[in-house]
């Protein structure tokens, strides 16, 4: 199949890559805002030889004739890059968040559902295999009632202070993955939250009105506790984990050689590896299945795994985090998603 790239920054260079080393892909078309930035990036892959091209603007994606579009572009950038091409009936794989803001998510997501193009939204931990096992666990009734679910987060070192200025937030940007796999691993939804944070004293956070650590309790519908953690400065690496603890059993993922965690228990010699440095060595699994579970969204062999209305509710329950931390009290989902919008 032959699919457009918008947007070759960061993420769009770690999807490039990925693409094309999927047996599906036959072509990219590559398309970015900044000038020269597609073309560098279809350069470093090959160029048309390695089939990787790049063009003007997203308009001439569309119109390259591409079975199906990866949105990873800048944010702000997502509504419009994600209606137009839903517009031209080309399946759509949009990096999160759907939106900046849920309310405009929620507006996007009317329009994608009406249409009846699917759309998958990236939340990559959906599709590592220590978190998908986590599930299967849940899902088979093996740890009995889960009771307790932590996830973590730790990034190794704040992003740039121009990246902080238009994250919307700890909760809204880093918070949000681990929102999205309680929900998923678990199969409930979140019905209340507390969540508290701290800037450490830096002003880089405290200008923004953001935190540089974080932390929620999250009440799900059966009355099981789930735990988020999360910080940007977390010098020994970068830590993502899960646990779940049921009244049967108890399970985690990512507790593999690269933890980036140092044990002081006399003769340990777990974790034996180096540790994980940042996302894309720790993911980089995760984002070859994700792409390859599009090329399969755009084949019509499946459905979209994680589709606009679970970006939604990761969305909302990111914005009852904040407003929890904001007002200092806890949260109950159901103010901040709109009245008739889907739970």
């Amino acid at each position: 199949m032959r699919l457009g790239l918008l947007g070759a920054g960061r993420i769009g260079a770690v999807h490039a890559e990925t693409l094309t080393a999927l047996e599906a892909v036959d072509e990219l078309v590559v398309a970015d805002a900044a000038p020269g930035a597609a073309r560098a990036l279809a350069e470093r892959l090959g160029g048309p030889g390695a089939g990787v091209s790049a063009v003007d603007g997203a308009a001439r994606v569309l119109a390259a004739g591409v079975d199906g579009v990866v949105v990873a572009a800048a944010t702000d950038a997502h509504p419009e890059l994600v209606l137009a091409a839903v517009a031209a009936g080309l399946p759509v794989f949009c990096e999160k968040p759907l939106a900046r803001d849920p309310r405009d998510a929620a507006a996007v997501a009317e329009r994608v559902r009406a249409s009846g193009v699917p759309v998958q939204v990236g939340y990559n931990r959906r599709f590592d295999a220590g978190v998908a096992a986590v599930r299967d666990a849940v899902a088979s009734g093996a740890l009995g009632r889960v009771h307790t679910v932590r996830s973590t987060t730790l990034d190794p070192a704040p992003p740039p202070p121009a990246y902080l200025a238009a994250s919307g937030g700890i909760f809204r940007d880093c918070a949000v993955h681990d929102l999205d796999a309680v929900r998923f691993v678990t199969g409930r939804e979140v019905v209340e939250v507390y969540a508290t944070g701290d800037d450490g004293g830096d002003p880089v956070f405290a200008r923004h009105g953001d935190v540089s650590t974080s932390a929620a309790v999250l009440t799900l519908d059966d009355g099981a506790l789930a735990l988020v953690s999360n910080t940007r400065c977390n010098p020994r690496g970068y830590d993502v984990r899960l646990e779940v603890h049921g009244t049967a059993d108890s399970v985690a993922a990512g507790l593999d050689d690269r933890l980036p965690l140092r044990s002081l228990e006399p003769g340990a010699t777990f974790p034996a590896g180096p540790p994980h440095e940042f996302f894309v060595d720790r993911f980089r699994d995760a984002y070859r299945a994700e792409l390859a579970a599009f090329t399969g969204v755009v084949a019509g062999t499946r459905p979209s795994p994680c589709t606009v209305d679970d970006a939604l509710e990761a969305g909302w329950l990111a914005e009852a985090c904040d407003l929890s931390l904001r007002e200092h009290r806890p949260v109950r989902v159901a103010e901040v998603r709109p009245a008739g919008a889907r739970a």
